[in-house]
């Protein structure tokens, strides 16, 4: 046992850093789907999405750009697998010109999967200037505010948006977002004037200044960063990259504390022998002094 200990307390770092990257890149690739806790503001999220009836109209604004694409890109991709599951309509767009390509690129990567076509099962109206006016326009006049869709149709002879004129006629809208405009922009100039539900998806600093908004019921529902998304993915029977993500953060997690408790044992074991050791060596008698010739 004390070579052991001794061989544990000398242990090249080496060995530490492969046991790190081996349970960072395992999850990675295979995830496992560790149990994660389901908040309520999350599941609220997804009952309401769930009780919409096929045909309702799903607004999914996506309001960040690559910075946040960690956190808030799973959500992206979570909300969507489960609005097409559900056969709503989807509009997609974003509040930062910034952000324009990867939300297309989600949008249509995930509306092929679902075997969903650009027009008419869903819409993606991409960019417009104007930041937090872009919302009191499309309150006011849908076809107005995006005249023409991402790709240079007209939104007014897209066969998912007829019978929609404006934000009135919205039946939910989620606004995934790391910052202004976002969550608040859309309660403020959206829901506050309009009427429709609204949820929110942001990054994990974002989140607890939205609780209040949450409490009150100005929003329905809440995601939170990446544990958010993690949680949405199981709701829905998903392994995506945010399950992935906690896997790998949890595994890593055990790693650190499993290889600090075993260390901090071995420490104290070895210790604890060195202590005897110095006492057995004090309380030997003394050797008899030497007699002079």
């Amino acid at each position: 046992m004390r070579e052991l200990a001794d061989k544990l307390l000398r242990l090249d770092r080496r060995v530490i850093f492969v046991l790190i990257a081996l349970a960072t890149l395992i999850p990675l690739l295979r995830p496992i789907g560790l149990p994660v806790r389901i908040s309520p503001e999350v599941r609220q999220v997804h009952d309401y999405i769930e009780s919409l009836p096929a045909g309702s109209v799903f607004l999914l604004s996506l309001d960040f750009d690559p910075a946040s694409k960690p956190e808030l890109y799973p959500m992206a991709v979570a909300l969507l697998n489960h609005a097409f599951k559900r056969d709503l309509r989807v509009i997609a767009m974003t509040l930062l010109v910034t952000g324009t390509g990867m939300a297309e690129k989600v949008v249509s990567g995930i509306a092929s999967e679902h075997g969903k076509r650009r027009g008419l099962d869903y819409a993606f109206l991409g960019y417009s200037p104007g930041g937090s006016n872009v919302i009191i326009n499309m309150g006011q006049d849908l076809a107005v505010a995006f005249p023409t869709d991402h790709y240079g149709e007209r939104t007014a002879d897209l066969p998912v948006l007829q019978g929609i004129n404006s934000l009135r006629q919205v039946n939910y809208v989620i606004s995934l977002a790391a910052g202004t405009p976002g969550v608040e922009s859309w309660y403020v100039y959206g829901k506050e004037k309009y009427g429709f539900e609204l949820g929110g998806g942001v990054t994990a600093v974002i989140a607890p200044g939205l609780y209040p908004f949450l409490d009150t019921g100005q929003i329905n529902g809440l995601i939170g960063g990446l544990r958010g998304a993690a949680e949405y993915e199981t709701l829905i029977g998903m392994k995506g990259k945010a399950v992935a993500g906690m896997d790998a953060q949890s595994a890593t997690h055990f790693i650190i504390i499993g290889l600090i408790l075993i260390c901090n044992l071995f420490y104290f074991l070895t210790r604890r022998t060195k202590t005897r050791s110095f006492g057995s060596a004090q309380n030997r008698p003394d050797s008899p002094p030497e007699t002079r010739r």
